[in-house]
């Protein structure tokens, strides 16, 4: 284990190009306000021209747009004045300008991101957003669409301690210190270090630094949250870029974060992390992800968001490290990568977020399909799940608590009904109670559990009375049966956050 501090020349640059920054405007409020909401979204999708027009008549901030985020060739005298007081010949020496003749241009990708806690600049090695390039194997990424998604799925509620596994460029770090007393972030790419410890100076952030690989440089510590979004595409075991390839096979990356993060978790700690899995014919993917877990002393909640064919998966991952499917050798590329995927069995790889709770109980795990579309994050739908699932769990201890116990529903659910044509006029073919916000959960109910939930107040009767009342409308004995069914749809409904205990 290196603790890195490598005091390099971009890192003790960061305080003069943040006063730079900040005077000029460059933070996302100042992008969105310049470009327009319109302009901003062609910034999102990789189209320079609309950018370009708007930030010729921008000024300072138009020249920092066209050389940061465009990857423009600039006149060196309105850089210089644009980040000023920055010196030209140290920013070049740093490593974050290249000079030709009276032209320089970004050697480094520097931009500003708001992830919730205000802006925070973010430096990575330069990407293919605006101009083709082929990666290299260190190559460190900047803000992309994983890490984007992680930073909206990772809880942020405050605790004393967070690990990074696999920092990169440092952005998940510099986020976590918005809500956390310590950060550690590790990484085994120096590269990344380098440029995770620019970021945070950057940022004026105190993060400690540690060289190794997947958990080695923290194997004696314990941690209140984990954050990772570490190199998990499913492969063949090679090494072309250490941002995504891990060396291991298949789904060896999330199988080895997933099965040894739990050792390092505090009482009570957390996880957010990044993985995927394959999915072997015959086989269900949930078996294999729940087969990484220990048997003991974990609470685990798995999202698949999404699936991908094995050809569209590869050409994917093809195009995201610059590399076009239809040159020669990306093709030999692709065949390698089938070739393995048909070798394992592999029909698909799905795609999502795990969360860990380290809780003092048998392990448990609930692995579900989450699809659909939703606009909040999950975040705090993490921490409101591990909340519901210990109710839960001393409900199915005491089960009495659960019958004594008086249920709300969630401001946010809905009884929806669908009808369609039928013989004679409209014909019901399913309800559903439907949650209108987070993950907009649906549950198909019938006619008593509606009428069951309908009768939920936190002021009106307990489980147990409005089980006898549902039994007494249908004319039906509370059998021991009766009883547990309508105890198991109430816990799906809770574990879901369609009602609550009140």
């Amino acid at each position: 284990m290196n603790r890195t501090t490598t005091g390099s020349l971009l890192t003790a640059l960061c305080p003069q190009l943040r006063t730079a920054l900040e005077r000029v405007g460059y933070d996302a409020d100042g992008l969105l306000a310049v470009l327009g909401a319109e302009v901003h979204a062609a910034l999102g999708r990789s189209e320079p021209v609309p950018v370009r027009r708007v930030a010729r008549d921008a000024g300072e901030l138009g020249t920092l747009i066209r050389l940061l985020l465009l990857g423009d060739a600039m006149p060196e005298r309105e850089v210089a004045a644009a980040l000023a007081p920055v010196e030209m010949d140290r920013a070049v020496a740093a490593g974050l300008l290249d000079r030709s003749g009276r032209e320089v241009r970004a050697a480094l990708d520097l931009r500003p991101l708001d992830a919730g806690a205000g802006t925070r600049w973010i430096l990575s090695d330069l990407d293919d957003s605006m101009r083709r390039r082929t990666l290299t194997e260190d190559h460190v990424l900047g803000v992309g669409h994983a890490s984007l998604s992680l930073l909206r799925a990772t809880p942020t509620e405050p605790v004393g301690s967070v690990l990074d596994l696999g920092t990169g460029c440092g952005v998940q770090a510099v986020h976590a210190a918005s809500y956390a007393r310590s950060v550690t972030a590790t990484d085994v790419n120096r590269r990344a270090l380098w440029l995770a410890e620019a970021t945070a100076a950057l940022n004026d952030i105190e993060i400690e630094l540690l060289e190794g690989s997947w958990f080695e440089p923290v194997a004696d510590r314990r941690f209140d949250q984990i954050v990772a979004n570490p190199p998990f595409v499913v492969g063949p075991a090679r090494i072309e870029h250490t941002y995504r390839d891990s060396g291991l096979a298949l789904d060896g990356a999330s199988e080895l974060v997933i099965s040894q993060a739990p050792e390092l978790l505090a009482p009570g700690g957390t996880a957010a992390m990044l993985a995927a899995w394959a999915h072997i014919d015959g086989e269900d993917w949930r078996h294999r992800v729940s087969s990484w877990l220990p048997d003991y002393g974990i609470d685990a909640w798995v999202v698949q968001r999404d699936i991908a064919d094995p050809a569209l998966y590869v050409g994917t991952w093809l195009r995201d490290a610059g590399l076009d499917p239809r040159d020669p050798a990306a093709q030999a590329r692709a065949e390698r990568w089938l070739d393995a995927f048909t070798a394992a069995d592999v029909e698909g790889v799905g795609f999502g977020f795990v969360y860990l709770r380290a809780i003092d109980g048998p392990t448990e795990l609930l692995a579900e399909d989450l699809t659909h579309g939703f606009d909040d994050p999950l975040g705090g739908e993490a921490i409101g799940y591990f909340a519901r699932s210990a109710w839960l769990r001393d409900a199915a201890a005491d089960e009495t608590l659960a019958w004594s116990s008086r249920f709300a529903v969630d401001p946010a659910t809905a009884l929806e009904r669908v009808y369609l044509p039928g013989e004679v006029g409209w014909s019901e073919r399913v309800a559903r109670l439907h949650r209108g916000d987070g993950p907009r959960w649906q549950h198909e109910v019938d006619a008593a559990t509606s009428a069951l939930v309908a009768g939920m107040r936190p002021d009106g009767l307990p489980l147990s009375e409005l089980v006898e009342l549902l039994a007494l409308a249908e004319g039906v004995e509370v059998t021991p049966e009766f009883a547990a069914g309508a105890l198991n749809v109430v816990t799906g409904l809770v574990r879901h956050g369609l009602v609550h205990p009140a």
